[in-house]
């Protein structure tokens, strides 16, 4: 009986310590939310070591991550770092059991690795970033100690009031733990409360934002751009469906009242600063263009399409006093930077050559959507959105790029990016049981800044025939096309190919995503009934 006891006993001990080094842990972060409220939202531990793991993660390792979350990445992230600090909690509290100092040392050491990564942050303010993980940790530390210690205490002498027979503070453990995790749950509340009414003045802007007519706006979107066919996704698509694709773990939202842009570096003759009414006062120009991620796998759904309104980009360089490498320029790349670190790499000449590259405000006839980049985003038309496509853009370096590399070209993604010429099957769906007789195969093909001229099917291995195509906005819209097949019964192969406006025929060569973009000839595999 004894025997059963003790261990009984050591069991309990055991569990009621890996429950501290939880509470310590929920502590610590909730305390440093609290903190981070008085910091600023970036800072917390959770964002800021997330973002440091993104830094730092391999490019072929994001890329699987967009390739099998999509823009549920973030979250997965987010998670695994819950779970992972929730391991190291357990195996703190077990091992404080034994060396309480060391327990919550360990504890501290963790608090410097988040105030580290939340100071070398690319859009660390400096070391003030690292308070609120010290400060959570110090929380944390001091909690794990204290409940340790009720676990730890030894039994009462004779004659003094009884205590557990098993020799340490049941109650006290129960009423500090409990107390521990009311208070800790208030502080996170109260820390979630004071950061999301630090976004409540950009929401205020976001909704007070009134787009202005468009001194060039768009031309009609011809009716024939869009097929009537079963599976074909929207010509234009919705801002809640169009693909999401960035590091940025939260959401920055911007107050557009306080915005600022400021455009200066190499060939800038004075500098210049604008406000987002600057902007909206300016005469603005509206036009359909389709974007896509260099991220996006052969076939893969991380394009859309969008009706953007925006200044254009090259006015506001010319009265920088800048001019193209082709026209004696000093810069040859800009140098765009977002509000959370990110900067994007983006040739002066294709921005200066005429196309519609623009600094956009607008998104589908409204203000532009949080996740999509409000107050104000970058864009180039023809090039993959890593080196043009600047979300919550705040600064233009004019530079080259022999004296500075982007964010991704220092993760091995190449320094120039246009998009490649691709298509893609919709409907049928892969694996897809159609039945025998005629059956519309339908997708989009695109060619940003060059257009789409032809795009043919084959089916299994016969010859290529040419699918019908709907009628094309501009070079910088993706097309819409389908073809009648008279399907057989029984597996089949359906490969699609285009060929863009200069008359190049879309590769078969299958490439991965990095470092330029993915290319090859999409197939689907059908069985027909």
């Amino acid at each position: 009986m004894t025997t059963v006891r003790i261990t009984r006993t050591a069991l309990t001990r055991g569990t009621l310590a890996a429950l501290s080094g939880l509470l310590a842990g929920f502590a610590a972060l909730t305390v440093a939310e609290l903190v981070s409220a008085a910091v600023r939202p970036e800072a917390s531990p959770v964002t800021a070591v997330g973002g440091a793991a993104i830094d730092r993660t391999p490019a072929a390792v994001k890329d699987f991550a967009i390739r099998n979350f999509g823009e549920n990445d973030k979250l997965v992230l987010q998670l695994g770092i819950v779970v992972t600090l929730a391991l190291f909690a357990v195996v703190v509290g077990v091992l404080a059991l034994r060396h309480r100092r060391t327990g919550s040392a360990a504890v501290l050491a963790f608090g410097v690795v988040g105030a580290a990564s939340a100071v070398s942050r690319p859009d660390s303010t400096g070391v003030v970033d690292g308070l609120p993980s010290l400060v959570g940790a110090v929380a944390g530390a001091v909690l794990l100690y204290v409940l340790i210690g009720r676990l730890t205490r030894p039994r009462l002498v004779a004659g003094e009031e009884a205590r557990d027979e098993s020799g340490w503070d049941r109650r006290g453990f129960l009423v500090a733990a409990t107390a521990a995790a009311a208070a800790s749950t208030v502080a996170g509340a109260v820390g979630r409360t004071l950061n999301g009414r630090s976004a409540q003045d950009a929401v205020a802007s976001r909704e007070a934002a009134r787009l202005p007519a468009p001194a060039s706006p768009a031309k009609p979107i011809p009716a024939g751009a869009q097929l009537r066919v079963p599976g074909l996704p929207p010509f234009t698509t919705p801002n809640s469906k169009f693909y999401r694709v960035d590091t940025a773990l939260v959401v920055p939202k911007v107050d557009a009242n306080s915005w600022r842009l400021r455009i200066h570096g190499k060939g800038v003759r004075r500098d210049l600063e604008f406000t987002y009414q600057d902007l909206l006062d300016r005469p603005l120009i509206e036009r359909e263009i389709t974007l896509c991620c260099v991220s996006n796998e052969v076939g893969g759904p991380y394009i859309g399409h969008a009706r953007w309104i925006g200044v254009r980009l090259a006015d506001l360089l010319k009265e920088a006093g800048v001019k193209p490498p082709s026209r004696g320029g000093k810069a040859d790349q800009i140098i765009a930077r977002s509000v959370d670190g990110m900067t994007l790499g983006t040739p002066v000449e294709d921005v200066m050559d005429g196309r519609d590259a623009m600094l956009a405000v607008g998104m589908n006839g409204e203000p532009l959507p949080f996740v999509h980049g409000f107050p104000v985003r970058m864009l180039v038309p023809g090039l993959y959105g890593y080196v043009s496509a600047c979300k919550w853009i705040e600064d233009i370096e004019l530079t080259t790029f022999d004296d500075y590399d982007a964010y991704w070209v220092k993760r091995k993604w190449a320094r120039k990016a246009p998009i490649k010429t691709q298509s893609r099957i919709d409907t049928p769906k892969p694996f897809g049981r159609p039945e025998a007789g005629t059956v519309m195969v339908a997708g989009v093909a695109w060619a940003q800044h060059r257009g789409i001229e032809k795009v043919e099917i084959r089916v299994d291995d016969g010859p290529w025939r040419p699918a019908q195509l709907a009628e094309q906005d501009t070079v910088d819209t993706w097309r819409q096309w389908s073809y009648p097949w008279k399907a057989t019964p029984g597996g089949h192969t359906l490969t699609v190919r285009a060929t863009d406006g200069t008359g190049e025929v879309q590769t078969e060569k299958r490439t991965k995503t990095v470092p330029d973009g993915a290319s090859g000839w999409h197939s689907v595999v059908v069985t027909v009934d």
